[in-house]
Order: C-alpha cells, then structure tokens, then sequence
C-alpha cells in the first residue's frame, strides 16, 4: 500500500464521521502536493471500511434493534419506529443521490463552493449547539417529521465541504435532540447511506477488467480502525465540551482553503 493511499483513507477515516467535512480534507493534499484521484476501488475500499467501523461500534444497538422486532409490547414498537425513522431519514439522501449526484460532481466540486461550504456549516453549528436547552428530545421520542427534515439535511451534504455528519447534527441540535442524541442518530442514519453509496461503487467496480486487491484491503483497514476509533472520542469529546472545537476548527479550515485560492490566483 502506497504513502498517498495510507495518507486518504486516514484522512477518510478520521474524518466521515466529524463534522468537520471529509470532502474539504481530502482537497487538501490534492490541491498542495498534487495527488491525483485514487480510483473508484479506493472508494470503496473506504466506504466498507467506514462502515463497517460504525456498524461495530453500534454493534450493541443493532442487536437490539433487530432482536427488538421478534419481541412483543414496547421493545417491538420501539425497534420499528427507529428504522422508520432511519428508513424515512434515508429516502432525501437517496433521491438526491439519484437525481442530482452527477449535476453537482460536474459543476459544485470546487475549492471555493467547498471553503463556502466549510465556514456557512461552522456557523450553523455554532448556532444550533448555542440553541441546546435543558428539555432535550430523544431518538426513542422523535417523530418521523424530525427524521425526514434531519434526512433532507443529508440530502444537503452531496454539496462538498457540507459534511453529511455536520448537517445532520446540526440540524438535529436544532430540532431539540441532546448532543450525544444528535450524534448517535447521525451516525445511525450513516450505515443505509453509506450502504448504499457503497453498493452502488461496487456494482460498477465489478465491470473494471483488473482490482489492486492488497491495496484495496489496506484502505479498507487504515479507515476502518481509524473510524472506529473517532467515534469513540467524538461521542467522549461533545459530551465534555460541546460543538465549539469543530466550531473552530472549521472556521480554521475554511480559511486556510480561501488562502489556498487566493495563493493560486
């Protein structure tokens, strides 16, 4: 496994699930050292890695979940309105997939639009994590309205720099979820998508003639225990300090990518 590939599916990793936007770190390195673009093998490579990283970490809930729909009262109503919360969460995400991915690849997948993007979504969380009070939602408790505008963020995230994590909690923050709540609902709405983004790349990479295997594993592996790891201290951190350090470190971000262009010009 090459250096640049160790160095992206890091990045990957430690950066799917911060809102902080994945997107604008993966810039980076190809705007400042020239990397090119790693394949759609790569992709994913990352993208089963990530998931698969989330998936173990909730590992506990998603048992629960499904051993929740053989059981009886409560627990089965409980395990069937968190996945129509996370079905309904999904479809925006999937529909804007569908109909504008191609669009927004072609005219939206800029440096600017993604330091826009990157300073717009640190101002919005500060305000949504500002707007926290002591009477929280929570996931057990939601509506399925809430899903479904939480799910239209996500769809909102297909704009590079957006993070589909920052959006998504931060728009939970707003409809009154706690921190950890917000989070743990955003990351549980990542598997469908991630899924199903993932599905799709491996359809078309079964049509490509020859697969860097060993490569593609290594990726797989580096984002995977990188991500598993992040959620961990993400979920640890917020609870401690809130949303303010990604608060400033995208507001950090976004300024360094508007000098970046301002250099180039």
């Amino acid at each position: 496994m090459d250096l640049q590939a160790l160095v992206l599916a890091l990045i990957q990793g430690l950066t799917e699930f911060l809102p902080v936007s994945s997107s604008a770190h993966l810039l980076l390195p190809k705007e400042v050292l020239g990397w090119s673009d790693q394949g759609l093998a790569f992709d994913v490579a990352v993208h089963v890695g990530t998931l698969a990283a989330v998936m173990f970490y909730f590992r506990k809930e998603l048992q629960q979940i499904i051993c929740g729909l053989f059981a009886k009262g409560e627990e089965k109503n409980s395990s069937l309105h968190l996945i129509y919360c996370l079905i309904v969460a999904t479809i925006p995400a999937g529909l804007a997939g569908l109909l504008l991915e191609s669009t927004i690849e072609a005219h939206l997948r800029s440096a600017a639009v993604i330091a826009t993007t990157t300073l717009v979504g640190a101002g919005l969380l500060w305000l949504a994590d500002r707007s926290q009070t002591s009477a929280k939602r929570n996931i057990a408790t939601m509506s399925l309205w809430v899903a479904l505008v939480i799910g239209v963020a996500q769809a909102t995230a297909l704009v590079p720099g957006t993070s589909r994590s920052g959006i998504t909690i931060t728009m939970a923050l707003f409809l009154g979820l706690g921190r950890i709540e917000a989070a743990r609902f955003s990351f549980l709405m990542s598997i469908p998508i991630i899924a199903l983004s993932g599905g799709w790349q491996a359809l078309e990479l079964l049509q490509e003639e020859s697969v860097a295997w060993v490569r593609m594993f290594g990726a797989m592996l580096v984002a995977g225990i990188s991500a598993f790891l992040c959620i961990g201290w993400f979920l640890q951190l917020i609870e401690r300090t809130g949303m303010l350090p990604f608060v400033i470190y995208r507001l950090i971000l976004g300024i360094a990518l508007i000098i970046m262009l301002l250099g180039s010009v």
